[in-house]
């Protein structure tokens, strides 16, 4: 009884269980997206293209779930994120039309972008800044392991059982909303340390992180978009080659993305996304040249696991905020990661037509870009040493004059 009362009350497995739960239903929708919408609603590449770019427009507007706040409280809106994205998945496997997947696919999304922005800012919040980075580690196994479950179901149950779109669906996104369920009955309220500003905002001293965050979407696009459709067009991956790579990138993570964790709470931020944006430079030049299939699939791998070593970027932030920012920033750094998302796509679409290998080495260019800014961290990152050399010292920052901040 004691056991389980502490569970409740620990703020970190509710975390943990938010962070298995949305993976296990996001995975199913993802998986399934392509093939659903191709043989059920007969989607063109036009209209795959403007249901792509729906879905990232949440992302660009996650600043706004700061004004949410307003009314609900960061926990709540969390769970209630949660929900809506679960719903969104439910429901889509009913609407197999063009309007009706734009609409479901819009309603996820919203979901899950405020979900991913209010579980940063709650997983910065109630962390200790010596335990958050092998926390995010462990954040990642279990959205890893999540993933590769969901894979399995979808596996045993439609190609073995035969169970159709609309069952599949329902059936992820009902088990999701079951869950949300229990997360809202079954765990404590937590309190908050401190009250977060309820206002979006801009901060000078923020400059690095920001950037950061920018590069970083930039680079996410290249790698989900391009990477992945160079190993279909290029070398002839099927569906089940394309779903046991992504299989083989969940099981890396859920073995090594703790551990990564540790290692960059050892050697700091500076050192951990200095290592990292050098080998994206040597992966992306790789993309650009490589001939040979089984040698593309060690890239994508190394490059996925990568994406483990992006925790640092936000553990430095953790370490440099006013902890009552930490919640309207969360927004306003989803939406400065999804600028890339909006743009960079259908730029580079234009670019890959005449030159796919030009397409990685702007990635790499991006990748340069990360490393002059991770240059830039400090060894000991603290509030008052954010950066060791102040690029904004002596300039009119249009921050200010857009964004008047308040404290």
């Amino acid at each position: 009884m004691k056991s389980n009362r502490s569970f409740s009350a620990n703020p970190q497995s509710f975390l943990l269980a938010m962070a298995f739960v949305m993976p296990l239903v996001f995975s199913v929708w993802n998986a399934l997206l392509n093939n659903f919408v191709v043989e059920k609603a007969h989607f063109d590449g036009a209209q795959i293209g403007m249901l792509q770019s729906l879905r990232e427009v949440p992302g660009f507007l996650a600043f706004s779930a700061v004004f949410l706040l307003l009314v609900l409280k960061e926990q709540t809106l969390a769970l209630v994120s949660l929900a809506v994205m679960c719903i969104g998945v439910a429901i889509t496997g009913w609407l197999p039309f063009e309007l009706g997947l734009y609409c479901t696919t819009v309603l996820m999304s919203i979901g899950f972008h405020y979900f991913e922005t209010i579980n940063q800012s709650l997983t910065l919040q109630w962390l200790d800044k010596d335990k958050s980075a092998h926390f995010m580690g462990q954040q990642l196994a279990v959205k890893s392991f999540a993933s590769l479950l969901a894979y399995g179901a979808i596996w045993l149950l439609m190609e073995w059982a035969g169970l159709a779109y609309a069952a599949m669906y329902m059936l992820a996104g009902g088990v999701g909303l079951v869950v949300v369920i229990f997360l809202w009955f079954g765990f404590d309220k937590f309190t908050q340390s401190s009250v977060q500003h309820k206002h979006m905002f801009l901060r000078k001293r923020y400059w690095l992180y920001y950037g950061l965050v920018f590069f970083s979407g930039a680079r996410r696009q290249i790698f989900m978009v391009f990477a992945s459709f160079m190993m279909v067009e290029k070398f002839g991956y099927s569906v089940g080659d394309i779903s046991l790579l992504y299989m083989l990138n969940y099981v890396f993570n859920l073995f090594f993305a703790p551990k990564i964790g540790r290692w960059i709470h050892k050697i700091g931020e500076r050192r951990a996304l200095c290592i990292e944006y050098s080998g994206l430079i040597a992966v992306f030049s790789g993309y650009a040249w490589v001939e040979n299939s089984q040698l593309a699939a060690g890239l994508y791998v190394i490059d996925h696991l990568f994406f483990a070593m992006a925790i640092a970027v936000k553990t430095y932030f953790q370490k440099i905020a006013d902890h009552k920012d930490i919640a309207s920033t969360a927004g306003v750094s989803f939406t400065i990661n999804h600028i890339a998302a909006v743009v960079i796509p259908a730029f580079l679409g234009v670019v890959w037509l005449t030159s796919p290998s030009s397409v990685f080495y702007i990635g790499a260019g991006f990748a340069v870009c990360s490393l002059i800014l991770a240059l830039n961290i400090p060894v000991m990152p603290t509030n008052g040493n954010e950066v060791r050399v102040n690029m904004l010292r002596w300039a009119n920052s249009p921050v200010e004059i857009a964004v008047k901040e308040r404290s």
